[in-house]
């Protein structure tokens, strides 16, 4: 695991978009070994940050759901 990559589960906060899609960029980032997204073709670079960030939107709300019950 990356460990500047924040951890965005709590009991008292809420991770917002802006915090899950950065976590989602450091982990692409990691994975691709590239800092930014290749200039001449960035939209798998790009795909990838939004599925991820997705995927850890969804999970966090199920966990969250599942914390209040």
């Amino acid at each position: 695991m990356c460990r500047s990559i924040k951890t965005l589960r709590t009991r008292e906060v809420v991770a917002s978009d802006e915090e899950i899609r950065a976590a989602a960029k450091q982990f692409v980032r990691k994975i691709a070994g590239m800092r930014e997204a290749p200039k001449r073709d960035p939209e798998p670079f790009e795909a990838a940050v939004d599925e991820i960030a997705a995927v850890s939107r969804r999970m966090l709300e199920g966990l969250a759901a599942r914390r209040s019950s």
